[in-house]
């Protein structure tokens, strides 16, 4: 059942962690991906406040299923023109930079109690394609250190990276070919980003996957996407599910909504998300 395996990115839900926890566990959830803690973001923690964000989500029977990092959300190359996206803090840096940010992280994570960490493919460069050889070695650099390290690197499809989409996605995670690297399935980014979630970009992302963000948009008149709650955007929700359901998909799923009502806050948002999803699966 997808209700026993979901869990909430938790600044979806509060800027105040302890007060996401609540919520997470007031729902019945079963865990938390942590991005940002109390303003601060996950790959700047201390070992203290590490130990007290593990310690508040066990305490609340609830557990850490990945560090939702802003690992490789950066430049090839700073000389050439590329798009740029929310990084949740944390400063426009190097790649080598961010191969230090790695080894930091991965420290985090076994602080945290978890073994999965979601990175990035790089800012999206006006023709990806001609780089998908450069990608895919600091991406297989990355997993030989994470494989040593005993973690997990969850490659998520952003249409402001180089792996925006289903296929670029699976055509690094193959590339790299690594148990330490695989895909991290986000049917609402594909959405975001104009392409059919499903059946096309799930396609793609089958065999690549062992993780799934729940959310959902829709490409508005005015040609602009927008983010909304589960089962009212482009994602054919109840299908998808029923697909990974099918294909013996096993993971975990987590809520990142990105959507706040007119006059409401990120947890009504998360809310409406998550009643939708309760209502949907009921069809399953």
């Amino acid at each position: 059942m997808v209700l026993d395996r979901l869990g909430v990115l938790s600044d979806e839900v509060s800027e105040h962690f302890e007060e996401a926890l609540d919520w997470a566990a007031e729902q019945g959830l079963k865990h938390v991906e942590v991005r940002m803690v109390d303003g601060v973001n996950a790959a700047a923690l201390t070992d203290e406040a590490a130990g007290e964000v593990r310690r508040k989500v066990e305490a609340r029977g609830l557990f850490v299923s990945a560090i939702a990092s802003p690992l490789f959300k950066c430049a090839l190359d700073p000389q050439r023109e590329v798009a740029s996206g929310d990084t949740f803090g944390q400063a426009e840096e190097d790649v080598e930079a961010h191969f230090v940010k790695l080894e930091r992280v991965i420290q985090i994570a076994g602080l945290l109690g978890t073994t999965r960490i979601r990175v990035f493919s790089f800012w999206r460069e006006k023709q990806p394609a001609r780089y998908t050889a450069d990608i895919a070695a600091h991406l297989r650099r990355a997993a030989d250190i994470a494989a040593a390290a005993g973690v997990q690197l969850l490659l998520e499809n952003e249409p402001a990276c180089n792996g925006g989409y289903a296929e670029e996605v699976a055509a690094l995670v193959e590339a790299v070919d690594s148990l330490a690297l695989r895909g991290l399935w986000d049917p609402g980014n594909e959405a975001y980003g104009g392409r059919e979630a499903y059946p096309a970009g799930y396609g793609r992302m089958r065999e690549a996957l062992a993780h799934v963000h729940l959310k959902d948009a829709y490409i508005g008149a005015d040609g602009q996407p927008r983010c909304v709650p589960l089962g009212s955007g482009d994602v054919p929700v109840i299908a998808q599910l029923r697909a990974l359901a099918a294909d013996g998909y096993e993971g975990l799923f987590t809520i990142e909504t990105h959507y706040a009502p007119a006059g409401g806050t990120k947890r009504d948002g998360t809310r409406m998300t998550l009643d939708a999803l309760r209502t949907l699966v009921a069809a399953l």
